[in-house]
């Protein structure tokens, strides 16, 4: 009798293994004889599950997606609502569900890599642009709920713009990853949570005078 191989679970073997040779060689090298090698696998049981090199990225960039919404669902419920809590309580966490974008650990680390190689991609090849289009309103959303409740409960500053303060902190949360991820041995994980928890508390403190009449 032959043997029975869970379909979803092969396919989760096979984006692990992308993930690595991504890390390892860049997203353009992972071909499916590259992932095949790195999962074990010989190279028919790879495209009996993705027919070519594209549809096999998009699936990786939509389970990465997946995953991490998931878990930033799983921190949100943990961490409920911020009101009840003291304001400097509130910052952390709120710092601690954004965190959750960042390289701050190496399976995190792995997914902002392959991200910023997808994104290089989907650049020239409309193939993946819906995907990091995705990806970038995704982030400004999150953004925008976190600053929403922070103001509904008063932690916010007075005079703070929320669509200026959505977009100072996502470009915060796009360049804390590009560094960590490139140079971890210049922005190191700590450093990068501290930074974007700095930038949080700040944001108590009421808009400076132009961006108040703005």
């Amino acid at each position: 009798m032959p043997k029975y191989v869970d379909p979803d679970a092969r396919r989760r073997e096979v984006v692990d293994a992308l993930f690595r040779v991504a890390v390892r060689d860049g997203l353009q090298r992972a071909s499916l004889r590259a992932v095949a090698d790195e999962a074990g696998l010989n190279i028919g049981s790879v495209r009996h599950y993705f027919a070519g090199q594209q549809e096999l990225m998009r699936f990786a960039m939509q389970s990465m997606l997946d995953r991490v919404g998931a878990r930033l669902l799983r921190r949100v419920e943990e961490i409920g609502e911020f009101a009840g809590h003291p304001r400097a309580e509130q910052f952390r966490l709120a710092a601690g569900l954004l965190g959750e974008l960042l390289p701050l650990g190496e399976d995190r680390r792995a997914e902002v890599i392959v991200f910023l190689d997808f994104s290089a991609a989907a650049r020239t090849n409309p193939a993946f642009a819906d995907l990091a289009e995705q990806t970038a309103t995704g982030t400004r959303r999150l953004v925008r709920r976190v600053l929403e409740r922070l103001a509904t409960t008063g932690a916010l500053g007075t005079g703070r713009d929320l669509g200026i303060e959505t977009e100072r902190l996502a470009a915060l949360l796009d360049g804390l990853g590009l560094g960590a991820a490139l140079h971890p041995q210049v922005l190191p994980p700590d450093r990068c949570a501290e930074a974007l928890h700095t930038h949080l508390a700040d944001l108590a403190t009421p808009a400076p005078p132009a961006a108040a009449e703005a």
